[in-house]
């Protein structure tokens, strides 16, 4: 729930320097259903009884891969979807590199202390690799926002804010060059 803070601030800045919130039913996604289904695969392996599924990090690693690639696909569409994209593709390599599970500091692991591993989630350890993109950051705040995160999260966030900002500030693109073509023609007198 990290991106929420800065994809309302991203409208809000966007709204208040001229944007409009209008301009966001102008985006156009390539297979937003996609999306849709990774997003809920990667948060169900968080819920039991999906995180008690020996293998269950796999089908995390595969979800945030098709991530990554959706938001590179999208890099020329979206104004500043390439910091997303950077963010989620340096989650993909520490999961990667700890056996499809993000390490978390154990300072911030709460029950994984117990169990060293809960679906997606190790503890943080010499025997986790790349900890210094894993989740080991502290944010505070109202529920929801507060928790563990990695580097590559916090770019991630900063990312749905930038591309947020750019949105409400994007026109609709003309339709077809023959609108745009009449509608200069119009402009000049006979």
């Amino acid at each position: 729930m990290l991106v929420l803070v800065p994809l309302v601030a991203g409208l809000a800045i966007g709204v208040a320097t001229g944007g409009k919130l209008g301009n966001l039913a102008n985006l156009r996604f390539r297979w937003p259903w996609f999306v849709l289904a990774v997003l809920v695969i990667r948060e169900a392996v968080l819920l039991r009884p999906f995180n008690q599924i020996d293998g269950i990090q796999y089908l995390y690693v595969a979800a945030l891969a098709g991530l990554v690639a959706w938001t590179f696909l999208h890099v020329r569409r979206l104004q500043g979807v390439w910091l997303v994209a950077g963010g989620a593709a340096l989650n993909l390599l520490v999961v990667v590199a700890n056996g499809g599970r993000m390490p978390v500091a154990p300072a911030l692991a709460g029950a994984l202390v117990q169990r060293n591993h809960i679906g997606q989630y190790v503890l943080m350890g010499s025997n986790t690799n790349l900890n210094w993109l894993a989740d080991w950051i502290t944010v505070s705040g109202p529920v929801g926002i507060r928790g563990a995160y990695s580097p590559g999260d916090l770019v991630v966030a900063v990312g749905i804010g930038v591309v947020a900002f750019f949105a409400t500030r994007q026109q609709a693109p003309p339709t077809t060059k023959l609108v745009e073509t009449s509608s200069r023609i119009g402009d000049y007198p006979p």
